[in-house]
């Protein structure tokens, strides 16, 4: 046998057969106008691999891509027709990339890894990401926070997890949100483990609402409800406070379960209470304006917008049917603080207890004068007292 015989067997023993579904290596023997003309290495096979199948990129120039000459691995999708022996094949790069990007998916999922992708488009409900194949992020999984525009997302990595998978239906459903959520739960239990309530601490504001801010503390936002951002009534945070001010806050409640906490900016503060009643203490008297009435009392005004309770007993050492019958708003009347209650922001006070002081002093005994004839006789500077018999003895002499 010659030797060109021989060369001959050899190499039809290494000739592979091709079926659908074969991972093979060809080699690119022409780039034509939107497709490129592959020969199976080893098997006198050929057929054509289309730019659809070779890329994803429909505007791409096949021309820079790859160039004759070069072998590339591609899947066997389907036999073409044709007279030929073995038939001609069509041929995937794309399809040979979603695969193994599914296998490896597949297993991201079972072990429930967070994967990357390049969001390549925005279509009607969500976005359409690049992870090794196409999967889609609906816009209700992007983020914890509703997201009306989508185009900003165009062209960003962003971290995911996979919440469905289905390689034969080609089906990817992705999720950013879930993989957010589960960032901050981590982030608020090691927050939350250092926080207790009544803590005061520093926090910067990352986003106003209509009902509140929410404020950094130490990478978990808290919200600061309207109704605790001041003292004063204020229409909307906005107004007192803007995205990126540093801001002084208590901590005043921590939902573990919902994964909340609850700020205060207001109690930081001293409170008007706190303010006006900072040198007020009980027993002092002052003059104050009768501010309304009622059936149990009288609202007395202790300073600006803050008002202090005498009750109808204590209005007047007499008896009181109602507060009326003996005070009228506007009336300016002397009171005595009787209690100051800082826990409930009351403050007691006492008319008839001004009157008791005023009678006290008017019913005290006069003290004994000093000057009187009979202490400057018998009393001296060194004298510690006197006895009774040496006043009369002398009243005796005088007698006779």
């Amino acid at each position: 046998m010659s030797d060109n015989s021989n060369q001959f067997l050899d190499a039809l023993k290494q000739m592979q057969g091709v079926e659908v579904g074969d991972i093979v290596d060809v080699e690119v023997l022409d780039v034509e106008d939107g497709q490129l003309d592959v020969g199976v290495v080893n098997a006198g096979v050929e057929g054509v691999i289309t730019r659809r199948e070779f890329t994803t990129d429909r505007n791409a120039d096949l021309t820079e891509l790859v160039k004759p000459g070069e072998t590339i691995k591609a899947l066997v999708l389907k036999r073409a027709g044709g007279d030929k022996e073995n038939g001609e094949f069509f041929f995937s790069v794309t399809r040979l990339k979603e695969r193994e990007a599914f296998d490896k998916l597949q297993k991201d999922f079972e072990e429930g890894n967070a994967i990357e992708g390049t969001v390549t488009s925005s279509v009607r409900g969500g976005l359409l990401v690049d992870v090794g194949t196409r999967g889609f992020l609906p816009a209700s999984l992007i983020s914890s926070r509703y997201v009306s525009d989508l185009k900003p997302y165009i062209g960003k990595t962003m971290k995911l997890k996979i919440t469905e998978i289905d390689p034969n239906k080609n089906r990817l459903i992705l999720s950013h949100k879930d993989l957010v959520e589960e960032e901050r739960e981590e982030a608020f239990d090691k927050v939350a483990s250092q926080l207790v309530v009544g803590d005061v601490v520093e926090g910067k504001v990352s986003r106003l609402t209509n009902f509140g801010a929410f404020i950094d503390v130490g990478g978990v936002d808290g919200l600061v409800h309207i109704s605790e951002i001041s003292y004063k009534h204020i229409d909307k945070p906005s107004d007192a406070l803007r995205v990126g001010q540093d801001v002084k806050v208590k901590v005043i409640g921590i939902d573990d379960d919902r994964h909340r906490i609850s700020l205060s900016i207001k109690q930081t503060e001293p409170s008007p209470f706190e303010q006006a009643t900072s040198s007020l203490n009980e027993g002092d008297v002052f003059e104050g304006e009768v501010k309304s009435l009622t059936n149990f009392g009288a609202f007395v005004e202790v300073t600006d917008g803050i008002q202090g309770l005498v009750h109808v007993s204590e209005i007047s050492n007499k008896h009181v049917d109602k507060p009326s019958d003996v005070l009228k708003v506007g009336q300016n009347v002397k009171v005595k603080v009787l209690n100051i209650d800082p826990s409930e922001k009351r403050i007691s006070l006492s008319i008839k207890a001004t009157e008791e002081n005023a009678a006290s002093e008017s019913a005290r005994p006069r003290r004994p004068r000093t000057d009187n004839s009979v202490n400057k006789k018998y009393m001296n500077n060194d004298d510690n007292g006197f006895a009774l018999g040496d006043i009369i003895g002398d009243q005796l002499k005088d007698r006779n």
